[in-house]
């Protein structure tokens, strides 16, 4: 007899046959392969899936049997399946997640030809689990959240057969009940119960568990490589919407000659409904139309923000272009990093943010970011940066690419920008400020008495009311910003809004058409005229009056947060929320956004909004839409007055060590304070339970709870009242025996028993202090020892 005939002819010790167990675990594996490919946007479920059955088929009826020359075979599949891995690996150094998902989907399908035992299952139990936290990992949508589901329908009852596996206990069926070396039905109803609970628990630890800011790996997600058809012309931005139109091509061409006449040659008429029009070397602000809604990118930041594309510098009458373009400088990363250290400034108070961006459609070649961005992970050798802080790639940005961003975002500080001054001539940071103040002198004629004559009445109307007048550069820029939100408008219908002539200026036209004369009362519009225009008119008109009063300023086009999606953690942005908004510096602070489009806050969501408890945040707003608004008023009261509260105590807690004593006082009181309220509510919870009983068994607890505080034997929960009864010898063993053998008639033999005559024993009970306590508990210890 051969070797292998000899050990095939042995059974397999320990073999599972449960087939309910492998079928489960099967199926749970199987949801975990499906569910990393829909993160992934993968196809192995394609084959895994379908080999993976097969195996388990054939591990199920050669379970009694070694299969030795089967386990060469899969030796040596293993062994191609690790050299497919390392071939992978080293093309994707950057993410390895996709690649180990990979392997361990490879070395499932071979596994499951050969998974005969308990421990073999377990095997791949672990393999599903791993898969299933890849994908929550990598997963960007809500695709993710029905496989977690199954998933876990699964996962309940293959612990419990797995469980019962090892204690060697009977198979589990779906349906039969039986009793000792039968097969035992699956509990569905308790499983069923457990899974509700399971998830309502798991919502709520969810919702409250914070969004803590930090990343601690240091290996930043990023794509593996990015299209590059030709060398990497700095100067050049590519918008994918506008690019086969020739627009692209212009204004690469107009942008090196620094006028820029060119650039405001496009056709007002060529508007593309995906693309934002501003992503470009030139912006003209007389193109109409409307973008219809698409997903084109998801953000997962330490917090929200403006995605910044662009910053433009020259204002053309009719839109904005950036007058230096040549000036865009490459930087080269190391060839062993794909790291890009950025040449920024740095400014004396700032928030290190960290951003990953992945783009569903296809993008412009200039990179959404924070503000102040200080390191990049790209996997192109080269980008470029120009002098507004743009990020520039040598390809625009193909769907389903990732990049990340480190910025050093500055902190917005009221009281420190109030105070910056305008002293920008000691700035080393912008020696070039002149270029922010460029204003065409027919426009600034008109526009410099409107903005400063706004500035001056509200400084007279403050005056009056002895409170701040407008006296720096940061409030000017706030009051601008209202001013324009309140007294002009969005037309509803953009497309058939009317465009600036072509002799005229943009801004005399949002601003004057529909006045007299510059000179006119602010509050005197026209009825029969629409004062406003386009959303980005806004911010040009915003900047314009901010340059003519002397306030360097500039247009900066980007992405507003978009929607926070709770459940993934991301931002999912669309191309509607792209639009333009007002930059505007201020000594050693650096450059900060302003937005005067109606219906926008005025400041951009930036790092002093956290989303640290942004499930609480969203789920309370989604209640107070529901509730009335006194209601919705009254608690966002009692609950600001309680955070305010809190840090009230934190601060005086913390100012020395007398508030660190009372501090720590405070806690021991409310400790004990805690402490008694639960003991008070337990005895009224348990008085509740015993009013609710019949008289015989209240009889019964009652006497329980006097032998508990007595220190005397408690009842166990395996004991019956007769076992407890005669672990109690002595004398209280005596008073007590006619409530317990009242108690076993009532209960187990449906007897009427005289509960006022037991009453009175439980009162005699309750009026002795002392029993022969010592002889009983001896008595008690001996029996459960066996003695």
């Amino acid at each position: 007899m051969t070797a292998n005939r000899l050990f095939s002819a042995r059974p397999i010790v320990g073999s599972e046959n449960s087939l309910l167990l492998r079928v489960l675990i099967q199926l749970m594996v199987s949801i975990g392969i499906i569910a990393t490919d829909v993160a992934a946007e993968t196809q192995m479920s394609l084959w895994a899936v379908p080999l993976s059955l097969v195996g388990a088929t054939w591990s199920w009826r050669q379970r009694q049997r070694s299969q030795v020359g089967i386990k060469f075979v899969l030796a040596a599949a293993l062994l191609l399946a690790l050299f497919h891995f390392f071939q992978n690996l080293l093309g994707n150094l950057n993410d390895t997640r996709m690649v180990l998902a990979e392997l361990l989907v490879e070395v499932q399908a071979i596994h499951t030809f050969d998974m005969p035992r308990r421990k073999d299952l377990g095997y791949s139990i672990i393999i599903g689990v791993i898969l299933i936290s890849v994908a929550a990992t990598i997963g960007q949508t809500m695709a993710f959240a029905p496989m977690l589901l199954i998933f876990l329908a699964l996962a309940l009852p293959v612990m419990v057969l797995d469980y019962r596996s090892r204690l060697s206990l009977p198979v589990l069926a779906i349906q039969r009940e039986t009793f000792q070396g039968q097969a035992a039905a699956l509990p569905v109803k308790s499983l069923s119960k457990l899974l509700v609970t399971a998830l309502a628990l798991g919502l709520v630890v969810f919702a409250v568990m914070p969004r803590l800011p930090s990343y601690q790996v240091q290996s930043m997600p990023m794509s593996g490589s990015l299209p590059i058809s030709s060398t990497f012309d700095a100067s050049k931005i590519v918008n994918p919407g506008y690019q086969s139109r020739g627009k692209s091509a212009q204004a690469g061409q107009g942008g090196s000659s620094g006028q820029g006449s060119s650039e405001t040659k496009e056709d007002p008429d060529a508007f593309d409904d995906s693309n934002y029009y501003g992503f470009n070397q030139s912006m003209n602000q007389n193109v109409r139309g409307v973008l219809k809604p698409k997903l084109v990118m998801r953000v997962r930041s330490q917090s929200p923000g403006f995605w910044r594309v662009l910053g433009f510098d020259r204002y053309t009458g009719q839109g904005w272009v950036v007058s230096k373009n040549d000036e865009a400088k490459k930087v080269q990363r190391p060839g062993w990093s794909n790291k890009f250290t950025l040449p920024n400034p740095t400014y004396p108070k700032s928030r290190r943010i960290v951003q990953s961006y992945t783009t569903v459609a296809e993008l412009p070649n200039v990179l959404p970011a924070l503000t102040t961005p200080d390191e990049l992970y790209f996997p192109t050798p080269e980008m470029a940066v120009d002098r507004e802080g743009s990020l520039r790639a040598p390809a625009s940005l193909v769907p389903n690419f990732t990049y990340t961003v480190i910025s050093q975002v500055p902190e917005r500080d009221p009281e420190a920008l109030t105070k910056a001054g305008e002293n920008y001539k000691i700035s080393a940071v912008r020696k070039d400020l002149a270029d922010y103040l460029q204003i065409p002198e027919t426009l600034a004629a008109k526009l410099r008495p409107f903005t400063e004559k706004l500035v001056a009445d509200y400084t007279l109307s403050q005056v009056s009311r002895e409170t701040t007048p407008l006296d720096n550069n940061y409030d000017k820029a706030l009051y601008l910003a209202q001013y324009l939100k309140q007294n002009y408008q969005i037309p509803q219908d953009l497309v058939n809004l009317p465009q600036v002539p072509a002799n005229a200026d943009l801004a005399d036209w949002f601003l004057f058409r529909c006045r007299g004369d510059a000179q006119k009362n602010v509050q005197g519009v026209s009825q029969e005229c629409l004062a406003g225009g386009y959303p980005d008119h806004f911010a040009t008109v915003h900047t314009l009056m901010l340059r003519s009063i002397g306030i360097p300023a500039r247009l900066a086009v980007g992405f507003d947060p978009g929607y926070f999606n709770p459940f993934t953690g991301m931002y999912e942005v669309k191309n509607t929320d792209a639009h333009a908004l007002t930059e505007v510096y201020f000594p050693r602070y650096g450059w900060f956004a302003f937005d005067p489009i109606p219906g926008h806050p005025l400041l951009p969501p930036s790092v002093e909004d956290s989303q640290v408890f942004g499930v609480v945040k969203q789920l309370w707003n989604w209640v107070a839409g529901l509730l009335p608004v006194p209601v919705t008023a009254w608690s966002a009261w009692a609950i600001g007055g309680i955070i305010s509260l809190l840090i009230t105590i934190w601060v005086f807690c913390t100012q020395g060590w007398f508030g660190a004593i009372c501090g720590l006082a405070g806690v021991v009181v409310l400790s004990f304070g805690g402490w008694m309220l639960f003991r008070s509510w337990r005895r009224w919870r348990y008085g509740r339970w015993l009013r609710q009983q019949p008289p015989m068994e209240q009889v019964y607890q009652q006497m329980l709870g006097i032998l508990q505080r007595r220190e005397l034997p408690v009842r166990q929960m395996y004991e019956t009242p007769l076992e407890h009864w005669h672990s109690l010898d002595g004398s209280i063993g005596m008073v007590v025996e006619p409530i317990v053998l009242a108690y076993v008639a009532w209960r187990y033999g449906g007897e009427p028993q005289n509960v006022d005559y037991l009453r009175s024993i439980l009162l005699t009970i309750k009026s002795r202090n002392q029993y022969s306590n010592s002889d009983s508990r001896k008595v008690n210890y001996a029996n459960k020892a066996g003695i």
